[in-house]
């Protein structure tokens, strides 16, 4: 079974989306911080994580950038849920592999056709252009 690890600092939102994706069969983990996320990523090796930006203790750039520096071998796609959308929010990702932004809020639709898409090895469904 496919593992997913969720990071958000909204309920509503982990919620929403962790009843979205066991429906469809992936094991799904939640947490409420970067920090929390990190320690589960460590401990875990889900297939995917979905992470907020802003969020309190590591931020969800916070987040990334670690795992960028201290996990190069890292074999997960990172989901990135984000209501901004200028372009100079997102520069900071360029060299990171594997990360696709979200716009807020999230279509559940649209998340599952790239989780799919992403576990069926279609990069085209998942990747930015």
């Amino acid at each position: 079974m496919s593992k997913i690890l969720i990071a958000d600092d909204e309920p509503h939102v982990l919620r929403v989306l962790k009843l979205s994706l066991e429906k469809e069969g992936y094991a799904v983990e939640t947490c409420a911080n970067g920090k929390e996320a990190l320690t589960r990523l460590e401990q875990e090796h889900p297939d995917i994580l979905i992470t907020d930006i802003q969020m309190p203790l590591m931020t969800g750039e916070e987040l990334c950038r670690h795992i960028k520096q201290h996990m190069p071998e890292r074999k997960f796609l990172i989901f990135v849920l984000t209501s901004r959308t200028e372009i100079e929010h997102r520069e900071w990702s360029r060299d990171i592999n594997n990360l696709l932004f979200l716009e807020k809020p999230v279509s559940i639709r649209n998340l599952l056709e790239k989780i799919e898409g992403y576990f069926a090895g279609a990069t085209d469904s998942w990747r930015v252009s």
